[in-house]
């Protein structure tokens, strides 16, 4: 049976919650090009109370909303969405880089600022209209995000939300998602 306790406190205190796991994002600058402000995870993930808080945040959000499937994109989504989706009791999708799964799959590619990539999916990972939450760790131009929706509704999947802990709102990645629902736990401004 699915649980639908929340996660979350009644006093628990979410601007402050926010703030301690924006604390935990090391900003790496220069980072993998010169010019690029790398937000890195590790830190937060290093963290268990900050871990655990992302955890329970994503929970609280999705626990009523009768979700069937989390699809987690390669490779960071996974290490939130693999946890949501125990914590929901669903399944859980992974969207992995070309030629890393193992059946048959559908692809999508998408630009990069250097090339082209190209993630897919198993042909069965989704029934039709199941209700989805696609989850990543960041969101920033909104190329792989996009791919990943694309993928998601050729399958037929009826997406809820994507789900980020990290938005970077000026490369404006949403302007790619043709209005799909976005909830980010932390946001990186003008930097």
């Amino acid at each position: 049976m699915k649980s639908t306790t929340p996660a979350i406190a009644e006093n628990f205190d979410y601007q402050k919650s926010c703030e301690f796991i924006k604390s935990k994002v090391r900003s790496i600058p220069d980072w993998p090009i010169e010019g690029v402000i790398f937000r890195d995870i590790t830190t937060l993930l290093q963290d268990p109370k900050a871990h655990r808080e992302v955890c329970a945040i994503f929970y609280d959000r999705y626990a009523n909303q009768q979700i069937d499937k989390i699809v987690g994109i390669d490779a960071r989504g996974f290490l939130f969405g693999s946890v949501l989706a125990y914590k929901l009791d669903i399944g859980f999708v992974p969207i992995r880089k070309k030629g890393k799964l193992p059946y048959k799959t559908i692809s999508e590619s998408y630009s990069l600022e250097y090339g082209e990539e190209t993630v897919e999916i198993h042909e069965d990972a989704l029934n039709k209209n199941e209700r989805v939450v696609i989850v990543d760790d960041l969101m920033a131009t909104g190329g792989t995000i996009a791919a990943a929706v694309n993928l998601v509704e050729k399958l037929g999947g009826d997406i809820i939300e994507c789900a980020f802990v990290v938005e970077l709102p000026d490369l404006n990645g949403k302007s790619k998602l043709n209005g799909q629902k976005v909830f980010s736990i932390v946001e990186f401004e003008g930097e």
